[in-house]
């Protein structure tokens, strides 16, 4: 404060701010207060000295009938620098002739200080009816302070403020819930932003005050959350932490800003003695990510806790439904089953996730940290199911963005990708991303999941957008860096040594068609061939990079992929497509004779053999080669809870010989007997297939939480095309879905198709069916358009 006397209060509380916050651009230690937390108490304690001093000659005194409360920063101790104060004038209502004086000597001064207010003038019932209103109102005076005045009123306030809120919070959660999201979807994440708003997006400040707000009404357990032994660590320490951010922000902005830009971090991070931006990035990071684990245990606990009306008791008892193996749902969370065992179930992680992506729920607390203690590393290269585990989660899109936050909360996905070390909450060295490394690559694979039904190969093209950016953080080219890395990843992962070439090319490769259509002109038959030798002829790659390049810019940030680039980009991929020249259709291999013979002993025959992966079988039927006959065989496996992952159909001498690689839902296969027996049902018609699968479809979905609608995982629009001028092959892709090879074969077989052979691949999500096609009539083009739009639209239906 300077040393010069002065009479005029706003000039002393402008001088006294002024020298406790310093002048912008002063080094850490040349700072008058340069611990942040101290910062905020000492203006805290400013301002209340001011305050208590102006309403005293305001005539706010004790017994006067009126009292100053402070609500906001002040309230909670949180002056900053740049802060607004909150103010809260309460009368008794029997001097209305004095109000309006003494609210104007209260609030002038600190106008004249060039501090920004927001203030207000009540009685108790004025200020309890405006809380019951307004739930911004409501919340703020749950944080109320005496400052000074008449203490009995100021008590009187904060006591049945908070009682008529914990009578009011139940019916009010749905309120805030909508509250706090409308905010979220203004302010985005903190945990992966690369300009965050610390204050207002999820996992951000004002979410810690959400969630003292629900303990204060009983809804949650503000405590265990905060505890140090809390996921992720302590919920204090999380706030404090950020609060240090703010105040910082703060001071280097000069102003009251709580976006945190990146040209404004070095020097936070200075003053926090973090080093530099990337460490103040993964702090940030770090806590947010806190903070959003505690807030979505509390705001689950708090539906919980709220009855809902219209349901009897036996509706209220949580019940068990199978999601996966080992797997259940149980109060509207994934839990893990009675019998299994984390210890000696590697592949459970990935299961568990995967379950979650696709039901739409949160996995349960308590099974993420039984998980973390106890799910083993996977030693080696990982089993076929782990790896289609991975696929499926990955082909769910935006939905496996909640479980494997949960994951790498937990430390689980570290284990299953240590790559992920180095690009975890790493910050982008351009403006142009708006998401840290990590977020920008589950974000890309979100993107990538929709297009999964555009290329051939869509496990390679989830893999490629999920590894496309893991160089980064190690410095020189992350495009070199990270195919070395894939090379790794992809003979982890258990991939065909072509199929690891591939993934490190997709990831070499990944920027090689947007760098192509801005720098040369795609119309350019020269272009073309440049493309098609940087791929080295593969039409595989060609397309995956294709649709990369349209997940890699729409993961960037808006206004980044545009209907331009777009347009270019499909282009420059069609011309070269064309270079390129495609393979034939490879048919399946021929039965042998001792085969045959055993497979024809009957009308009809199952086998189900294991096969060397966990979770797998061999499923092969036999039965007279008759229309229809391919739908039933697989429709009698989706009414038996069987996933078919991959199937090889023939005929052989009159009859229908399928072999079918099948995943249990949960639990064991059934016996062959009874599908043997379900399929001679669905000959005779004793089993109607169709009306069974139609059912399992109408089911309805679970509820994520008592009062939520869970996510969806994405669904890729279906793509059907003839492989050739003629309606002798025709391929689907489609997000797989029970009985939809069943389906398929039924459209086909309807259409008048005869299917010779068929070779049916799952592969992340998305099947890849070609089916041999012979016709008892000819087939026109327009009925050959026709046949593959009922396909397409039968796709979307299942």
């Amino acid at each position: 404060m300077s040393a010069e006397a002065s009479t005029n209060p706003s000039t002393d509380l402008a001088r006294a701010r002024a020298a406790l916050i310093g002048g912008p651009g002063l080094a850490p230690d040349k700072r008058p207060v340069p611990d942040a937390a101290a910062l905020r108490r000492a203006l805290g304690d400013l301002f209340e000295l001011w305050l208590s001093g102006a309403a005293r000659e305001a005539g706010v005194t004790p017994g006067s009938g009126f009292a100053l409360l402070a609500v906001g920063g002040l309230a909670r101790g949180e002056m900053l620098p740049y802060s607004d104060l909150d103010l809260v004038l309460l009368h008794d209502g029997d001097q209305a002739d004095r109000v309006g004086t003494i609210a104007d000597k209260l609030w002038y001064p600190v106008w004249d200080a060039n501090v920004g207010l927001d203030h207000s003038v009540r009685t108790v019932p004025e200020a309890l009816r405006v809380a019951g209103d307004d739930l911004s109102a409501a919340l703020g005076l749950l944080d109320a302070r005496h400052i000074a005045g008449d203490e009995d009123l100021s008590d009187l306030l904060i006591g049945e403020i908070r009682q008529q809120w914990r009578k009011d919070a139940p019916h009010r959660l749905p309120q805030l819930i909508e509250h706090a999201q409308q905010r979220w979807a203004r302010a985005g994440e903190v945990a992966h932003r690369s300009e965050p708003d610390v204050k207002n997006g999820r996992g951000g400040l004002r979410d810690v005050q959400l969630l003292n707000a629900l303990a204060l009404a009983h809804l949650t357990d503000g405590l265990r959350l905060a505890a140090d032994d809390a996921p992720g660590g302590g919920l204090g320490t999380a706030y404090r932490r950020l609060l240090d951010v703010r105040t910082e922000l703060h001071r280097v902005a000069g102003r009251g800003r709580e976006q945190l830009r990146a040209q404004d971090a070095d020097e936070i991070a200075a003053a926090l003695h973090l080093g530099d931006r990337f460490a103040l990035s993964r702090l940030i990071s770090d806590e947010a990510r806190t903070i959003g684990f505690a807030l979505d245990v509390g705001l689950r606990t708090a539906q919980g806790a709220v009855p809902r009306r219209g349901r009897s008791m036996r509706s209220l008892l949580p019940m068990r439904r199978p999601l996966d193996e080992g797997v259940v749902e149980h109060g509207g969370e994934v839990v893990l089953a009675r019998d299994a065992i984390p210890s000696h179930d590697p592949g459970l992680v990935l299961r568990v996730a995967n379950a979650a992506a696709r039901a739409g729920l949160p996995i349960s607390t308590s099974t993420l940290h039984r998980l973390a203690d106890y799910a083993p590393e996977i030693r080696g290269t990982w089993p076929a199911p782990i790896l289609d585990s991975l696929l499926d989660l990955l082909a769910t899109g935006p939905a496996m963005l909640g479980p494997v936050e949960a994951l790498d909360r937990m430390g689980l996905w570290g284990r299953l990708f240590p790559e992920w070390d180095f690009v975890r909450d790493l910050p982008p060295r351009d403006a142009v991303h708006a998401w840290t490394v990590d977020r920008h690559l589950l974000e890309a694979v979100a993107h990538a999941a929709p297009l999964t039904t555009r290329v051939s190969r869509p496990d390679l093209l989830l893999l490629g957008a999920l590894v496309h950016d893991i160089g980064k953080g190690r410095g020189g080219d992350h495009s070199e860096i990270g195919a070395r890395m894939a090379r790794v990843i992809g003979n982890r992962l258990g991939l065909w040594p072509e199929d690891v070439d591939t993934l490190a090319d997709v990831v070499t490769h990944h920027l090689l068609l947007a760098k192509t259509i801005a720098r040369r002109d795609v119309d350019d038959p020269a272009t073309a061939e440049f493309v098609a030798e940087k791929v080295g002829g593969s039409a595989v790659l060609l397309e995956v990079l294709g649709a990369l390049a349209e997940a890699d810019a729409k993961a960037t940030g808006p206004g980044v992929w545009s209907d331009w680039k777009e347009m270019l980009t499909r282009k420059l991929v069609a011309s070269t497509a064309n270079l390129i020249a495609g393979e034939d259709v490879a048919e399946p291999q021929p039965l042998s004779d001792e085969e045959v013979a055993r497979f024809t002993a009957d009308d009809v025959v199952v086998e189900i053999t294991p096969t060397d992966q966990e979770h797998r079988f061999e499923v092969t039927m036999s039965a007279p080669d008759t229309t229809g006959v391919l739908a039933k065989m697989a429709g009698v496996l989706a009414i038996s809870d069987l996933r078919v992952l991959r199937a090889t159909v023939r005929s052989v001498e009159g009859a229908a010989i399928n072999t079918f690689i099948v995943a249990p839902f949960y639990g064991d296969p059934p016996a062959a007997g009874l599908l043997r027996q379900r399929m001679k049902g669905a000959l005779s018609g004793s089993v109607d297939v169709a009306a069974r699968l139609a059912e399992m479809r109408s089911a309805p979905e679970p509820k994520a939480t008592p009062d939520g609608v869970p996510g969806q995982a994405t669904l890729a629009p279906p793509i059907v095309q003839w492989l050739h001028d003629d309606v002798s092959t025709l391929e689907v892709r489609a997000s797989d879905r029970p009985g939809l090879l069943s389906t398929v074969s039924s459209v086909l077989e309807r259409a008048g198709a005869s299917i010779r052979w068929a070779a049916v691949t799952t592969m992340g999500g998305t099947v890849v069916d070609t089916f041999a096609l012979s016709w008892e009539n000819p087939v026109d083009e327009r009925r050959r358009r026709l046949i593959a739009q009922q396909v397409a639209l039968a796709c979307a239906r299942a």
